[in-house]
């Protein structure tokens, strides 16, 4: 490889290991390792999407039926805001199973394009997590809530493809 290629390739690692894991990022990824399930809901108060969502009542209603279930609403896109009045407004914010954080990063242009190693080209955006593996993404607007209670419900079975036979 000419010393070229290798100055370039040097370069492009250097740049991609700059962004270091935001505060936010970091309680998110020590969270996730739970053995129990976690829910991380990517959003921004100024969000129509995201306004939609907490004003249909869903994430109050997933929040409560849910008491096992780790929340993470982590305000994306927003200066470092975390929307916790938009939260408390619809009585999210004082749930015993929600945890609110903001990711520091701007709005615009220069904002943060992922998030916990996961690609972030969207919001609203929510991962469920069991015992670190990510089981479902919905990457791509508003959420229905049905769909993410059945997520949750099948998230809790224990599952493997381990002493399966080969399809060979």
């Amino acid at each position: 490889m000419s010393i070229l290629r290798l100055s370039i390739l040097a370069a492009v690692f250097a740049i991609s290991s700059l962004r270091a894991d935001s505060p936010a990022e970091q309680k998110v990824l020590e969270a996730i390792k739970s053995p129990d399930l976690s829910v991380v809901h990517l959003w921004a108060p100024w969000c129509s999407n995201c306004q939609a969502e907490l004003k249909s009542g869903g994430w109050l209603k997933m929040v409560k039926e849910n008491p096992h279930v780790k929340f993470y609403f982590v305000s994306v896109w927003n200066g470092g805001e975390d929307g916790r009045a938009m939260l408390k407004k619809f009585e999210i914010s004082d749930q015993p199973n929600v945890t609110i954080l903001a990711d520091p990063g701007p709005r615009g242009s220069n904002h943060i394009k992922q998030f916990a190693g996961l690609p972030l080209s969207w919001i609203p955006t929510t991962w469920v997590y069991k015992g670190g593996d990510l089981r479902y993404a919905l990457n791509y607007g508003e959420m229905r809530f049905p769909v993410l209670q059945q997520f949750l419900e099948d998230s809790k079975s224990e599952w493997s493809h381990k002493g399966e036979p080969s399809v060979e």
